[in-house]
């Protein structure tokens, strides 16, 4: 096949498997038609369920199957994807990287439209540094802490790191600046902008979210993100070549691929097209030693040789390709690391007692360390959930739990018949539940407390009932008794104060999202008397789901 043909098949493979992405990013929310008719109360279907496939490309992942498996010991349903390609890399090398990775496809665009150098100095930039072992030692960190229980490969893993990226940064950004010139368009006195700009906010809203999604964090996410694009300006492609520790698990995998580089010697005019072009530095050009493990199939060298001195061929002789260059301090360090930090995580003492009262669970979520070793911070939970609700920790799960999932219930709250969370989790960090299971059980997620300081009824300011009337479980968890409280100027005054049945308080949080008391709300949901672990309970009598 000419060289031509192979670089439109691996641009169009590149388009399809990106677009692709960004549409199952899009469908991870509640459906339109659910959002717009019932204003998230849901419909009478138990088990509402998202139609799109939106795990395909975690379940593709080997890094995250990988990292499950060893610090979960859970074979995880659908990762059979991530076999199959583990086997194709190992007939086709890194073809993944070149025609199917959408962070690497955006990388490739990036490098493409604005290269960073040229001429002699991209010659120059694209030969092999030590700098590539950076990956190797990420790898190995990654995954001996996965043995040891510490599951980090999701910070920067490229399929959570680009979900987590676009879901909880880079659409809520967008989306955020578009609404905020409609609202101007609104507010003008053209009538054309008016109509302009209610129709541009209903195409928007079901791409980037209705109303105003916000997550904490996001902007230090978005940061690293764009810093990470930047990066192509030092090095084409420079997260694939330097970072990427599923591009490291690749490039050892295809050390035994039959496709190949033949390079013609005699051919060589020595003009250096086929190293400018690279973009993994694989080192292409006649004379040098192919980096298999480096590279990244995007047959540029063999489109730009003008001597047709190099192509690729299937080798059906047994032979295998130069070894990955890991180099051995990277591998000593990355043992090292991957061993350290584990330890270390464990040191703010939550792995081993009572955790912080502000972390709080999706429901269906594992017991805490279970959960720690499979979750993969890739924000997908987050991104389906109807009410915001969902957002990465920072330091309430401590180190090792660094943006995991946790309910922020100022921000939203835990819808009652819900469960997207649980049926969109790739890993099963979030057990996919039944509402019928998270209704009966009850599966709780933690309990209501009424601070009597700021209620407006237990502290003589006026008389309010909004917790008890949103209470959603029956009989309700919140009831109301007529007390004597001290008002204005100590007289007495007979209001309806709010108490808190904890046997059947599930910690949903709506009381607290809708409490009128702003800034800190007077009635709070905290984490003891969750269902999935015994050391946080409030009632002896409470089972353990």
């Amino acid at each position: 096949m000419r060289a031509k043909h192979l670089v439109w098949i691996r641009r169009i493979c590149q388009a399809f498997f990106l677009g692709l992405f960004l549409f199952l990013l899009v469908e991870s929310r509640l459906p339109e038609d659910v959002y717009l008719q019932y204003s998230l109360v849901f419909s009478s279907d138990p088990d509402l369920r998202l139609s799109q496939p939106i795990t395909f490309f975690f379940q593709l992942d080997p890094l995250i199957w990988l990292s499950s498996l060893l610090s979960g010991h859970r074979l995880i349903h659908g990762f059979w994807w991530a076999l199959g390609l583990l086997l194709v890399t190992l007939f086709l090398g890194r073809i993944f990287c070149g025609f199917i990775c959408p962070l690497g496809t955006i990388h490739h665009f990036i490098s493409w439209v604005k290269p960073s150098l040229k001429g002699d100095r991209m010659t120059r930039a694209n030969q092999k540094t030590p700098g590539h072992r950076i990956k190797y030692f990420l790898f190995i960190m990654l995954l001996m802490g996965a043995v040891m229980g510490l599951n980090l490969a999701g910070l920067i893993d490229p399929i959570s790191l680009l979900f987590r990226s676009l879901a909880l940064a880079i659409l809520p950004a967008i989306g955020v600046g578009l609404k905020e010139l409609f609202d101007v368009m609104a507010a003008s006195d053209i009538k054309a902008l008016n109509y302009l700009s209610y129709g541009g906010e209903a195409l928007v809203s079901p791409v980037f979210g209705y109303g105003y999604p916000a997550y904490k964090t996001a902007w230090f996410i978005g940061l690293i993100f764009l810093v990470i694009l930047f990066l192509n300006r030092i090095r084409p492609r420079f997260w694939c070549r330097i970072l990427c520790p599923l591009g490291a698990l690749l490039g050892i995998f295809s050390r035994f691929s039959i496709l190949g580089l033949e390079k013609d010697h005699a051919k060589c005019t020595d003009c250096k097209l086929c190293s400018t072009s690279c973009q993994g530095a694989a080192s292409p050009m006649p004379g040098q030693t192919w980096e298999s493990a480096e590279c990244l199939l995007c047959f540029n060298c063999f489109d730009a040789c003008p001597e047709g001195a190099l192509s690729f061929r299937f080798r059906w002789t047994p032979k295998s390709n130069r070894g990955p260059d890991m180099g051995r301090r990277a591998v000593l360090v990355g043992l090292a690391a991957g061993i350290s930090l584990p330890l270390l995580a464990k040191l703010d003492g939550s792995a081993h007692h009572v955790s912080d009262p502000r972390l709080i669970r999706p429901p269906g979520a594992l017991p805490e360390n279970d959960f720690l070793r499979v979750c993969q911070r890739c924000g997908l939970c987050m991104k389906a959930c109807p009410t915001n609700v969902i957002n990465p920790t920072l330091a309430e799960a401590g180190m090792a739990g660094f943006w995991t999932p946790h309910l922020i219930m100022t921000r939203g709250y835990c819808e009652y018949t819900c469960t997207l969370c649980g049926s969109v989790c790739p890993t099963g960090a979030i057990r996919e539940i039944s509402v019928r299971e998270k209704i009966e059980r009850p599966i709780k997620i933690g309990a209501a407390y009424v601070d009597r300081g700021r209620c407006l009824p237990w502290s003589g300011n006026g008389p309010c009932i909004v917790c008890q009337e949103l209470c959603p479980t029956s009989p309700k968890a919140i009831y109301l008794r007529k007390e004597v409280v001290p008002g204005p100027g100590q007289s007495p005054m007979l209001v309806d104060v709010p108490y808190v049945d904890l046997k059947r308080c599930n910690g949903c949080g709506i009381c607290e999202n809708k409490c009128p008391v702003r800034g800190r709300p007077a009635i709070r949901v905290i984490a003891a008397g969750e269902s999935r672990s015994l050391k946080n309970q409030i009632l002896l009598t409470d089972s353990v789901s």
